[in-house]
């Protein structure tokens, strides 16, 4: 069956039992835990499993002058009804070796039997019995459709445990919790099913229920019952009122009741319950865990889960339909085609963001699901945006692309571009959208407009790295700055400002210290996403770690937003922001020797890994400058101290405006043979900086490697030993 079978299912049971098994699983909770707490009482014998009738009969019957009952609960707990010797009527706990009283056997509270009575029947009787057996029948399907749709999405019961991935929160604990009480829920939906359909007698009329007398053989009716029938198995005795032998013991056993000689031990006759009716009696057992305090602390964690699962399964649907499709043009009046891949919708996040700025520039685009594709008569570009689901495969609507693209075939070149989402958590990283590029190639009507490009748990900042490429291409100017695609933020942090070095006439740069909260962990390499307008408008800066306080190097920009608002900014004065960890972009810790390079205000993160080298690894820092200014002293100062306490090896300048009209990438010429000998031995090189300074610098080096018939730039890349910062 399809996914959207199964999703559409899980999610409509969902909908129509959610209310009633709140209500259940809140109630449950409670039942299980008085249960487990039941298993605390001191009424239990040791080794209470071994003891015979032969054993505990005699003795009580020796401390009870006369005994009317004995009874074996779910707890296994010895309940007696007897007179002592002293004419007292006893109904009490005792200890089946030595006929002692452990205690009296005391009610359930009011509130427990409330609760019990609303979880069995909604205090509606009969009506609230079979509803609630409708319900506990929709859980169980749920739970069947809830690892059926486990299953599609790992691929194959082999992959069941796999490793998944976290999207959002609600969306990787539905899974994972998911997987981990399947089975206690499963078992609850079916034994709550059970009992309720056993209740209307539907596996059986009522004169079926009732024990059926069997023929005892020969050897039954010679061997005495008490020497071999154990406690444990004994739900209840009622003893005979006289001596006299024609009076018997009736035993009721978990499986018959036999009516037992008070002389020999004998069987007289035996009664065997139907197989329904014990069926049903473990059923009772197992769904209130009574039979084992372990089995129903399970059973309440298990409950806690469903409360869970119905609130993240909400969020999870919400979160969908936040992303529903809307179009002001048709199909087949468009000239630009999004087309979507999406299994929780946020990939509809970035589509429907370049949507509206096409639509505002005046283009007709048109936004449909991957499933949905069609012949698009007037279309030019065609652009997906597809996820890949589980380990490489389409998401829920775009399983059928691949034999719909087969089918509609277009009557005109049309250039398509392929944008992937994904996580690098998994081999099959974005493998899905690949295999749409290669098909689309293939297709006699398609050109390809870009390479694909792939984004790694949804990075706005790499997304806006295929924005530039494609609207660089179209003349189309796409927004690059990543709030645009990000959420609205939530949750930011207040930092207070520390210091801020003054700004002049030839000094344009500042730096800024901030003090997060203590609790904030955060380290140089990561970023710090500010909020200048209180709005979406979002802008990063990347901040080193100093003396545990943020520090970012600011260049002020005539009507700057970003760098005004920071500007303006004077010690004591409080932001709110976030700081977004950027582990791709910290110190490599097991590099031999590492070389940085900044130009401007790219040496902030470089500043902080300086400082905490404590390891005192080899490090070298190439920065180019303008002129030299205080702010440019300050580095040079800083560096000084830092070679003393051997954190940093070598600071080289580059001044683009003095005499001599330096830049970086003469310093990197120069000292050539440095760069490739830290390469070949496994050495890594960070750039933090301008996109335009990374560029020429990237091509310096991808120059100097082939020179030297070295690897390519792009295999140092892959290798982890270039790493870039740049915007």
């Amino acid at each position: 069956m399809t996914l959207s079978f199964w999703r559409y299912a899980h999610l409509a049971l969902a909908l129509f039992s959610s209310i009633f098994l709140i209500l259940a699983s809140v109630t449950g909770i409670i039942l299980a835990v008085d249960a487990a707490q039941e298993k605390t009482l001191p009424y239990t014998t040791p080794g209470f499993d071994k003891i015979t009738l032969g054993e505990t009969l005699p003795i009580i019957k020796k401390e009870y002058s006369e005994i009317t009952e004995l009874s074996v609960d779910y707890n296994q707990f010895v309940t007696l009804q007897a007179i002592d010797k002293d004419g007292n009527d006893i109904n009490a706990y005792i200890d089946p070796k030595t006929g002692k009283i452990l205690g009296k056997p005391e009610k359930k509270t009011e509130f427990i039997n409330w609760v019990t009575g609303f979880h069995r029947s909604l205090f509606l009787h009969e009506t609230g019995r079979f509803f609630v057996g409708i319900i506990s029948f929709c859980l169980l399907l749920i739970s069947i459709s809830g690892f059926a749709l486990v299953l599609k999405r790992q691929r194959g019961i082999r992959n069941f445990f796999s490793k998944v991935i976290k999207e959002y929160f609600a969306q990787y604990y539905h899974v994972v919790l998911g997987r981990l009480a399947l089975i206690p829920i499963f078992i609850i939906a079916l034994t709550g099913t059970y009992l309720s359909l056993e209740r209307f007698n539907f596996f059986m009329g009522e004169e079926k229920a009732k024990p059926i007398k069997t023929e005892l053989s020969a050897e039954a009716k010679k061997t005495s019952i008490f020497k071999t029938t154990l406690l444990s198995d004994v739900k209840k005795i009622e003893f005979p009122f006289t001596d006299d032998p024609e009076e018997y013991y009736i035993i009721e056993l978990k499986d018959r009741e036999v009516e037992v000689n008070q002389v020999d031990g004998t069987v007289i006759s035996e009664k065997r319950s139907p197989f329904t009716v014990q069926l049903s009696a473990l059923s009772l057992d197992i769904h209130t865990g009574r039979i084992n305090g372990i089995w129903a602390v399970i059973l309440a964690i298990a409950c806690i889960n469903i409360l869970f699962f119905i609130y993240s399964g909400f969020a999870i649907t919400l979160k969908r339909r936040s992303s529903r499709i809307k179009n002001k043009y048709k199909a087949d009046e468009s000239s630009y085609i999004l087309l979507v891949g999406s299994e929780n919708g946020s990939s509809f996040r970035f589509a429907n963001a370049i949507l509206k700025q096409l639509i505002s520039y005046g283009k007709k685009a048109f936004i449909a699901e991957l499933n949905n594709f069609s012949v698009y008569p007037k279309a030019k570009h065609i652009i997906v945006f597809t996820s890949t689901h589980g380990l490489g495969d389409a998401p829920s609507n775009g399983t059928k692309f691949k034999a719909l693209l087969q089918k509609q075939n277009q009557k005109q070149k049309i250039k398509f571009s392929v944008v992937g989402f994904g996580s690098k958590s998994y081999p099959d990283f974005c493998r899905f959208a690949f295999e749409i590029d290669q098909l689309l190639a293939s297709q006699n009507w398609a050109e390809r407009f870009l390479d694909v490009q792939t984004v790694n748990d949804k990075s706005a900042l790499e997304f806006v790295e295929w924005v530039k490429l494609w609207s660089g291409k179209t003349d189309i100017p796409l927004a690059v700055t990543p709030s645009l695609y990000n959420h609205v933020p939530k949750g930011l942090q207040k930092l207070m400002v520390l210091d801020k070095t003054p700004i002049s006439d030839t000094e344009h740069t500042f730096i800024l210290t901030l003090r997060a909260n203590s609790r904030t962990k955060f380290a140089s390499g990561d970023l710090l996403a500010v909020y200048p307008a209180n709005d979406s408008r979002e802008r990063l800066y990347s901040i080193g770690n100093h003396s545990g306080n943020v520090q970012l190097v600011v260049k002020l920009h005539p009507n700057g937003l970003g760098s005004s608002f920071l500007n303006n900014l004077e010690p004591g004065d409080t932001i709110k922001a976030r700081i977004i960890n950027n582990h791709a972009f910290h110190f490599p810790k097991k590099a031999s020797k590492v070389a940085f390079i900044s130009n401007g205000t790219g040496i902030a993160p470089f500043l902080g890994m300086i400082e905490q080298n404590k390891a005192k690894k080899e490090l070298h820092l190439y920065s180019g400058f303008r002129m030299i200014t205080p702010t440019l002293l300050a580095y040079k100062k800083f560096a000084g101290i830092m070679m003393q306490k051997e954190h940093l090896d070598n600071f080289h300048i580059a001044l683009s405006r003095e005499a001599e009209h330096i830049y970086v990438m003469d310093l990197i010429k120069r000292d050539t043979d440095f760069f490739i000998d830290l390469l070949q031995h496994g050495g890594v090189i960070m750039i933090c900086g301008s996109l335009a300074m990374q560029k020429d610098v990237e091509t310096i080096f991808n120059e100097l490697c082939l020179s030297k018939g070295n690897k390519t730039l792009l295999d140092y890349k892959n290798n982890g030993q270039i790493l870039t910062d740049c915007y």
